[in-house]
């Protein structure tokens, strides 16, 4: 593959008819689009600025990684169906990436579940399935970055599938902050706060995702970002003055001082092994934040068997 344009074919995108816009987020817009066999596939739309030599080379790395993923068939992955690409004026390409279409995500779900809400089980095989998605994207160096129920979908099995992950950020250790990352309410807090940050960002936004499947609504509904860092602190408690980061415009006593929590005191539907399992994965501190990996060991799996 050249740096002068992704391995793609400009009529190819001839073959899908543009239907309704489903999505619109930090990396694009996605529509629903039908195929010319009539299959309903998703379409994602995604701006490049083209360098002096043409397409970014990290733009192509990304690419070619998401048809390595796709290789893999991740059954809580979304499927990769094609990549093309349209060169346009002023220095732009625009990079189609054709995904599967699923009608149902993780937000529709929780909204239609009867009062009772969801069962125990179901809870915990979804739970397993996104932490399983989020370690296969951590082990190819993805860390998706806007992990939320509207970006996991619901198969017409059950199933659950992580979607819009394509050129969301292959990682370095720790990244700099940029000004489109994560939906306000899943947000860690060191990227509120305007820290470095790795792959455990998507450790803490699956926390409140988990949190949500147990209770039917978000864990931390911030208006903005003071707002949902106030929120956060009703959980994590206010950080000492020495764990406060230096040389950022948000002050410490803006906040209010308050004791740290546990997870089921906002939660009240969360069991024992699942109350210590989210106090884990939402330590303020990211460096206390077990990896995917180790949340699929914890009790709450092991111990309590899906029935």
């Amino acid at each position: 593959m050249s740096s002068s344009s992704p391995k793609s074919s400009n009529s190819r995108m001839h073959n899908y008819e543009e239907l309704n816009v489903i999505g619109t987020g930090a990396y694009g817009i996605v529509y629903r689009a039908r195929d010319r066999t009539g299959k309903i596939v998703a379409l994602k739309k995604v701006r490049v600025t083209l360098t002096e030599d043409g397409v970014p080379m990290s733009t192509l790395r990304e690419i070619s990684l998401l048809k390595q993923l796709n290789a893999s068939k991740h059954p809580n992955v979304i499927d990769l169906l094609e990549v093309c690409s349209i060169r346009e004026c002023e220095g732009q390409l625009v990079v189609f990436l054709v995904f599967e279409h699923l009608e149902q995500d993780l937000s529709d779900l929780i909204v239609s579940l009867p009062k009772s809400g969801m069962s125990p089980t179901t809870i915990q095989r979804l739970s397993i399935e996104l932490l399983t998605g989020v370690d296969f994207l951590h082990s190819h160096r993805i860390v998706h970055r806007d992990l939320k129920p509207q970006n996991l979908l619901i198969s017409s099995q059950g199933h659950l599938k992580i979607a819009d992950f394509g050129l969301a950020k292959t990682y370095d250790f720790e990244m700099k902050l940029t000004s489109v990352v994560v939906t306000l309410w899943y947000r860690a807090p060191e990227v509120l706060l305007q820290q470095p940050y790795n792959s455990l960002v998507d450790i803490w936004s699956a926390g409140c995702i988990i949190a949500e499947m147990f209770s039917r609504k978000a864990l931390f509904p911030g208006a903005s970002e003071g707002n949902q860092l106030d929120k956060i602190f009703e959980l994590t408690g206010l950080p000492s003055q020495q764990n406060w980061p230096k040389n950022i415009p948000l002050c410490r006593e803006s906040f209010r001082n308050r004791p740290r929590r546990e997870p089921r005191d906002l939660c009240h539907q969360l069991c024992s092994n699942s109350n210590d399992l989210l106090n884990r994965m939402l330590d303020f501190d990211h460096r206390n934040r077990p990896s995917a990996l180790e949340c699929l060991t914890h009790d709450y799996f092991v111990q309590e068997p899906l029935l």
